[in-house]
């Protein structure tokens, strides 16, 4: 096989080129740009391009698959070279599935936490020595990359539902044809690609009927717009299996949980992680696994990265750091270290960073969002709103969409980074919530700092 990838040093692009390679594929690729860690990784294994930019010249009829990545337009050189000699060109989900026909396919989607739970089931899986592909959105210990592709019978998928490319428009989770679908829960994002809700919801009733005939549909019911929308979508030729928090306790900062009863203690906490916990759990048992051995694999599960990760810590002071910024995902994030820690502080720090969160019109969904925390700021970056080519955001327009009392509102990194190192955090958990750096703060040498 020959593939040829067009973007290949995106995120999960050069992983996949990598995974290929590993496979015995035949790979080459091309990029106008190419950052680290993708730059270090792809000369590793001998595909980084020899050239930055694009040569359609490389676009020969012998190709078998071109490979498109989201960064590349619809008027890519090498695009329009490959449409003029008929070759297959793929999204990226589109030859995931081409390279998964022969599999079971786990597709886990929602709007928030399917990172997480598809980390969970990959974490159980390999523990109890399973063999599978996979592919996630977040750096996981124990795994080298984020995708991985090879004759395994089982692949696990996080299903992102953002376009799939330039070419495909259409969510990359509508390609992926499930015969274990997990829907985490459903809450508006991405205004920018789903600009009303009804559309966004619409995405998820495709997904559903995607599942394969005989499948199985894992569905978060206390979400009341889930359940809502399973109710009026019901197909008669799949399964259906609810879940919602699982049996647990919480004793001096430990969470305890029990499935089909199995007991043991938990790394990771919030009624959030829970949840994506009990749906692992119900994947994992579609294909085998016991009760008691998931139980027991997922007991030293700490978490994807940037998912309520643990920075630093002494015995006075936790700070975490979460990728959480849309409302639901904030809201989820502040309850679960409350709930867990509730005689600590709470400090809470959120960065708005997509184009979702500094719109103006978006602002109102974050109402009580940060209400949990005794102190809470909402930083942003006017370079942020620049590159996006957004209008000024002014802090009377956050503070009317949180409507948290005393908010406090920040644009300049140094102010924050000045405000931040004046605190007293004896006795305070300090939560970093971004998908983005603060405009490029240090904030892991600071939780260092501040917990010697």
């Amino acid at each position: 096989m020959r593939v040829h990838f067009i973007s290949i040093g995106g995120s999960v692009m050069h992983q996949l080129a990598i995974a290929l390679h590993k496979k015995g594929y035949q790979v080459t690729g091309t990029d106008d740009e190419i950052f680290e860690p993708a730059k270090s990784n792809l000369a590793a294994e001998g595909l980084l391009p020899l050239t930055i930019g694009w040569q359609p010249s490389l676009i020969t009829k012998d190709i078998d698959a071109v490979i498109l990545g989201m960064h590349a337009k619809s008027d890519n050189p090498e695009l329009l070279k490959a449409q003029e000699l008929g070759l297959a060109i793929y999204s990226f989900p589109e030859y995931i599935y081409h390279e998964s026909r022969q599999k079971k396919r786990v597709v886990i989607g929602g709007s928030h936490g399917k990172t997480t739970t598809t980390s969970m089931v990959m974490h159980v899986l390999r523990k109890q020595g399973f063999d599978f592909d996979y592919l996630v959105g977040a750096r996981l210990e124990g795994f080298p990359q984020s995708v991985n592709i090879t004759d395994a019978p089982v692949i696990v998928c996080e299903g992102d539902e953002y376009p799939a490319s330039a070419l495909e428009k259409k969510p990359k989770f509508h390609f992926l044809f499930p015969h274990i679908a997990v829907l985490t829960g459903i809450a508006w994002d991405h205004i920018n690609v789903f600009p009303t809700f009804e559309f966004y919801l619409e995405q998820f009733v495709i997904f559903i009927n995607k599942i394969e005939q005989n499948g199985v549909l894992i569905y978060n019911s206390a979400d009341p717009v889930l359940q809502k929308l399973v109710d009026a979508h019901r197909r008669s030729d799949i399964r259906y299996l609810s879940y919602e928090i699982p049996q647990h306790t919480i004793s001096d900062g430990k969470t305890t949980i029990t499935l089909d009863g199995a007991s043991g203690n938990l790394r990771v906490f919030g009624n959030h992680n829970l949840m994506n916990l009990n749906a692992a759990w119900l994947v994992c048992r579609e294909l085998g696994i016991t009760s008691a051995d998931f139980v027991k694999a997922i007991a030293d599960f700490t978490g994807a990265a940037k998912r309520l990760e643990l920075l630093a810590a002494n015995a006075n002071t936790l700070v975490y750091r979460d990728f959480a910024h849309a409302p639901s995902k904030v809201k989820a994030t502040m309850e679960a270290v409350k709930q867990q820690f509730p005689d600590r502080k709470l400090i809470a720090v959120l960065e708005l960073h997509t184009y979702s969160s500094l719109n103006e019109a978006f602002l109102q969904e974050y109402k009580g969002a940060l209400d949990q925390a005794d102190t809470a700021i909402v930083f942003y970056s006017k370079h942020a709103l620049s590159l996006k080519r957004m209008p000024e955001l002014s802090a009377e327009k956050i503070i009317a969409g949180f409507q948290k009392k005393g908010l406090l509102v920040m644009n300049e990194k140094q102010a924050l980074m000045d405000w931040l190192s004046q605190q007293n955090y004896s006795g305070v958990n300090l939560l970093l919530m971004s998908s983005g750096n603060y405009d490029g703060l240090d904030m892991l040498t600071f939780a260092t700092q501040i917990t010697r």
